[in-house]
């Protein structure tokens, strides 16, 4: 599996999916070509998940970042919040299978996953699945007004 072209991408996590975060931010295919912007959180200390969740669904627009990733404790949440951006297309990301179909049919451009549902290894798989599948140009990416 080939990553496409160097990716902007935002990360954030809740204390929920703080070590998951980090655990993400480790994978090689962060540290080759992509430049990483973290929105937090820093620590397992309780915060609103929201807050991380709208930082990264806020980044892209503003910043001209490609994609996020936001890990919490169940995900849904996240992708609730996400989703208020305009422009922002979350899609909560259980398995490969989703990681690729979210990618390619449904135009997303923000990435959700509940924290500690995979182990490490499923988490890079499913991360890289996800950076490495693009939009087809399908109908939902133009809802959501890509260039």
């Amino acid at each position: 599996m080939v990553l496409n072209a160097s990716k902007l991408i935002a990360i954030g996590a809740d204390h929920g999916g703080f070590k998951d975060e980090r655990r993400a931010e480790g994978f090689s295919d962060f540290a080759s070509g992509h430049q990483v912007h973290d929105f937090g959180t820093n620590s397992e200390d309780a915060v609103d998940y929201p807050d991380f969740a709208y930082a990264v669904g806020g980044a892209l627009p503003k910043a001209r970042l490609d994609v996020g990733i936001v890990i919490d404790g169940a995900g849904v949440g996240s992708a609730m919040t996400a989703n208020k951006v305009p422009g922002v297309a979350p899609q909560l990301v259980t398995s490969l299978e989703v990681a690729r179909n979210s990618r390619e049919h449904n135009g997303a451009n923000v990435f959700d996953a509940p924290a500690a549902k995979h182990n490490s290894a499923q988490m890079r798989d499913i991360v890289r699945a996800w950076l490495c599948h693009g939009d087809d140009g399908g109908s939902t990416s133009q809802t959501f007004g890509k260039d």
